[in-house]
């Protein structure tokens, strides 16, 4: 049989489950805005019946509090962050290309390249009035300098993102990795706490709240188990297992943890690229990070796509001939000279191979189409892996399918390309106003690039014939958005400007002009449009691929704030709720106070006013 007071105990277990809720309650109302928090409550579980010898068995012996527990459904953790690298590699794609699509805005507060263009090709029509007078010749050749100035200062704009890129790039390394020992230092912590029975509610909430912040740079597999007594199976440890995955290899595992590293170039990927950017490796192992992986998503791959992407247009073809020291190119997927956007000195990637070159070398047919290219690289390679690589598919660089900022730096080289070709090869077959044949107007570096220097040579009637051309010889190959110029003689003398065939037709003959005024609309020169028609062609690459990223942003947002709504219906602290609780455990712990008094007053009738 109980004691007599037995009832004060059972009474007293009321108070003490309910104080603990009351504290709960308090806990998470203070912690209603701190991110990451998850609502607790306590467990209560009748406690075990005392066996009394009496009729009825057993009687109760009040409540225990078993433990303050979290609300947090694992499920949706595993949804939100399956979903949200998703919205990571949009949102970063959209704030790199608003910025792209900026720099190409053509405004009367910010003039590009139709307004200036336009002026260039306007300032040309009116030499016709008078191309004697060199007042009206500079005029020209100042807003064609202006021309070459807009490009210049638009693909140094374009470097200095990529920089920035390259910048965002090794702070997002340097977060993963520091995200990785944190996350390693908790799981030593929350298995301390509860090891020894405690529950690490708050821990746990950093760990997650962790995982959120690495789900949005990378796409994470996350795991946890309980660790188990390989001696007593069914005993409860209190340890568990937290490992981390990222593109299939663990980045924390348990209380270990790896880290990336970023490691520069030695060899550029495109023509128009800075030097040093940056590849990640596996500190430990220095394995490289397959950043292009399929599987792969999150903030990281975005500035990736963003840094590198060339649209699958840097050169590839197949291995037709290797020797020691170098490798010849055929069924090339570039076939025009002025489209080739591979950098003078590179690498290659062709069977797993990583192969770099120092020069290269293109052989071309009648009609100036690249038939092979030929590398010399360094190094040299053995007589196996000649052998391995023998007809297989290779590329320059890294192929990135999505129209990065080389993408769009290669569209501007080959407009240049195209328009600066036309233009001098009309220029050089007129004279200056001395009489003096016409040179190349637009050059890189004050070198004339002729026709003979871009497809070989010609025969005795003016007709191209096969040739070669080197990656070190002065071709329009080297003429770039970055480096493209007037003729510094023109730009220091404007009547070296070749406005007719012949000038003893007179100093105002204009026959090379209206030749010129043709290169404006009526001569396609880009991707089947007329020169002028270029900003409208790349700003439609530019809208397009903006607007992409922008609905899949928005989807992907909607999708996780969705998920996000379902976890803190069940996780997040509601402060209409917590008022509630606190008014049902007040009550509740108001009961159990009398209780006590009531048998209190018992107890004392019983020991003062009963008696002999």
């Amino acid at each position: 049989m109980p004691s007599t007071f037995f009832g004060l105990q059972i009474a007293y277990s009321g108070l003490n489950a309910f104080q603990a809720s009351i504290n709960t309650t308090a806990n998470n109302v203070s912690n209603v805005q701190t991110e990451g928090y998850s609502r607790q409550t306590v467990v209560k579980q009748s406690s075990s019946a005392l066996r009394v010898y009496q009729k009825y068995g057993s009687v109760g012996t009040g409540v225990t509090a078993e433990k303050v527990t979290q609300m947090r459904d694992e499920y949706y953790d595993q949804k939100y962050w399956y979903t949200n690298p998703y919205k990571g590699f949009y949102d970063r794609k959209v704030y790199y290309m608003d910025q792209i699509e900026d720099m190409y805005t053509d405004s009367a507060a910010n003039p590009g390249f139709s307004t200036i263009f336009g002026n260039m090709f306007n300032s040309l029509d009116s030499i016709k009035d008078n191309a004697g007078d060199t007042s009206v010749r500079t005029e020209f050749v100042s807003n064609a300098q202006k021309l070459c100035t807009y490009f210049n200062s638009t693909a140094s704009q374009l470097q200095e993102l990529q920089s920035s890129v390259n910048d965002e790039i090794k702070t997002t390394v340097e977060n993963i990795n520091s995200i990785a020992q944190k996350v390693a230092l908790l799981n030593k912590q929350i298995n301390t706490v509860e090891q020894q029975g405690g529950q690490a509610n708050e821990l746990r909430d950093q760990r997650a709240l962790l995982v959120d912040e690495l789900s949005e740079i990378v796409t994470v597999e996350v795991d946890e188990f309980d660790v188990v007594n390989s001696n007593y199976p069914d005993m409860d440890t209190g340890a568990t297992y937290f490992t981390i995955k990222i593109n299939g290899q663990t980045l924390v595992d348990n209380y270990d943890y790896q880290t990336l590293s970023v490691k520069s170039r030695e060899a550029k990927h495109n023509q128009s690229d800075v030097e040093g950017l940056y590849d990640i490796v596996w500190t430990d192992s220095g394995n490289t990070f397959n950043i292009q992986s399929k599987n792969l998503s999150g903030s990281l791959k975005a500035l990736f796509e963003v840094r590198d992407g060339n649209d699958e247009q840097n050169l590839q073809g197949v291995v037709d001939s290797t020797t020691a020291g170098t490798i010849t190119l055929t069924s090339l997927n570039v076939k025009d000279i002025n489209s080739l956007c591979m950098p003078e000195a590179g690498s290659l990637t062709v069977n797993n191979y990583n192969l770099e070159y120092s020069s290269f070398e293109a052989n071309t047919d009648e009609n100036g189409n690249i038939t092979t290219i030929t590398f010399t690289l360094n190094g040299g390679i053995s007589t196996k892996v000649q052998e391995e690589i023998s007809n297989q598919k290779l590329a320059v660089g890294t192929t990135v399918n999505y129209k990065g900022i080389p993408y769009y730096q290669d569209q501007m080289s080959a407009f240049l390309r195209n328009f600066a070709q036309a233009f001098n090869t009309i220029h050089e077959t007129g004279q200056d106003l001395k009489g003096e044949a016409g040179g190349a107007f637009f050059t890189v570096d004050d070198k004339v690039m002729d026709r003979e220097g871009v497809y070989g040579d010609m025969d005795a009637n003016g007709e191209i014939i096969s040739g070669t051309f080197s990656s070190t010889s002065d071709t329009y190959f080297r003429l770039t958005a970055l480096n493209a110029d007037v003729s510094d003689a023109i730009s220091r003398d404007a009547s070296k400007l070749a406005a007719t065939s012949d000038i003893t037709k007179g100093v105002d003959a204009y026959d090379k002009i209206v030749e010129l005024l043709q290169l404006e609309s009526d001569t396609v020169l880009y991707r089947g449009n007329g020169a002028d028609k270029f900003l409208q062609t790349i700003y439609a690459d530019i809208t397009v691929d903006t607007q992409e990223c922008s609905v899949f942003s928005g989807n992907y947002t909607n999708i996780v704030d969705a998920i996000q709504k379902q976890r803190d219906s069940v996780s997040a602290v509601d402060e209409d709720e917590e008022a509630m609780d606190l008014v049902k455990f007040q009550n509740s712990y108001n009961l159990a106070s009398k209780v006590i008094q009531t048998m209190n007053e018992m107890y004392d009738q019983l020991i003062l006013n009963t008696g002999v």
